[in-house]
């Protein structure tokens, strides 16, 4: 196979992927969907699924046993967060570096954080092939949060919290969004958290869906009789 029919199937690949699982999961803001499309998400996924994988409707296995989220849910959370093109970012769990090019390509700024560090060096390798430069790689455990008050115009955690806590929200501006799927499985609950005064947050359901737990996050307390 040639150069140019691997990148036309490529191309055809990324199209079906937004008109057949995207869209169809309510994803219709075309800034979203523009970016989604000028991504190229095989650059991201382990090189054994670039042919196979990159565009199905699964979450992707990484190393350290964590996992791409599948493009439906990257999509929506894309959506949920308004991210307009001054907002700064901050997004919990690096992995792939997928996301991170999404979020980088909608707002002014984003600082990622992982636990691990060869995700950051891929990442950083990854995001400069995109010509991505508006990006801050961080090494380090955010599970009970990372950034000072008001710092964030958005914050997305990419991986479920078994039990909602405080540690984000004062990290966000007023008017600051937080994209969070909370719960234990089977069932979790995706959460868009507004913050809407200094002592003030609004929260909203969009959606039920179960994705690994984020590591390190605090888990309910064990019933005792």
């Amino acid at each position: 196979m040639t150069g140019t029919a691997t990148a036309i199937d490529f191309e055809r690949a990324r199209f079906n992927m937004i008109e057949q699982q995207i869209r169809p999961w309510d994803v219709l803001d075309q800034r979203v969907l523009d970016v989604i499309a000028a991504t190229p998400r095989e650059a991201f996924v382990p090189e054994k699924y670039h042919t196979t994988l990159a565009f199905s409707d699964i979450s992707i296995p990484l190393e350290h046993d964590q996992y791409m989220l599948p493009p439906k849910l990257e999509g929506r959370l894309l959506q949920s967060l308004y991210l307009q093109p001054t907002d700064k970012v901050l997004e919990i769990g690096t992995g792939s570096g997928y996301l991170t090019a999404c979020l980088a390509r909608l707002a002014a700024q984003v600082v990622s954080v992982d636990m691990f560090a060869d995700f950051k060096y891929a990442t950083e390798r990854k995001l400069a092939g995109q010509g991505i430069a508006n990006v801050e790689l961080n090494v380090g455990d955010a599970a009970a949060g990372w950034g000072d008050e008001g710092q964030f115009d958005a914050i997305v955690v990419t991986g479920s919290l078994p039990v909602l806590h405080q540690g984000f929200h004062r990290s966000l501006n007023i008017g600051g969004r937080l994209f969070v799927i909370v719960g234990q499985p089977p069932m979790m609950e995706a959460l868009l958290i507004t913050r809407v005064g200094p002592d003030q947050w609004a929260q909203e359901s969009l959606f039920d869906t179960v994705i690994p737990p984020l590591l390190n996050a605090a888990t309910p307390a064990a019933f005792k009789f």
